[in-house]
């Protein structure tokens, strides 16, 4: 019941961010949505409020539980187009398994691309963690992150 609750919410958030009526076909983009995959999957949504800032939420599903992130990131250009950008930044996380129960603080550092004339956008990126909860989740939890692929709007 919660995934259909997620992935209504984000569609709601698509056709709001489409009837917008902007493109993203060039190099850049404002908002993206999609899957992000690691041990499990999640949905990303990701939405710049700036040039070289964005916001990154991902609801990450796998056999043990939930885990809901949001995040702050700092992007820098790469290469000369404008389409490949490194980024790196902070959040916070909740996490709901079957075994534990906590949530969070989160750094990021990654790759970003946007294909040129394509509405299409992936990112791999290392999401470090440090968990407080209960359970089998205290301390530094080093093997977050995912490959995102996002239908950029």
């Amino acid at each position: 019941m919660k995934k259909c609750l997620l992935i209504t919410m984000l569609l709601f958030v698509a056709n709001l961010l489409m009837a917008q009526n902007k493109t993203a076909t060039g190099t850049d983009y404002k908002t993206a949505i999609g899957v992000k995959i690691w041990d499990g999957a999640g949905l990303s949504l990701k939405t710049f409020i700036s040039e070289k800032t964005a916001l990154e939420f991902v609801g990450f599903f796998n056999r043990n539980g939930t885990r809901i992130t949001g995040l702050y990131e700092i992007h820098g250009l790469l290469n000369t187009e404008g389409n490949l950008r490194w980024y790196a930044g902070f959040g916070a996380h909740a996490s709901l398994y079957k075994l534990a129960k906590g949530g969070g603080i989160d750094g990021v550092a990654g790759l970003d691309f946007k294909f040129n004339n394509l509405p299409l956008n992936i990112a791999l990126d290392w999401q470090p963690s440090f968990e407080f909860g209960v359970g089998t989740l205290n301390g530094f939890q080093g093997n977050w992150g995912g490959l995102a692929v996002r239908y950029t709007l």
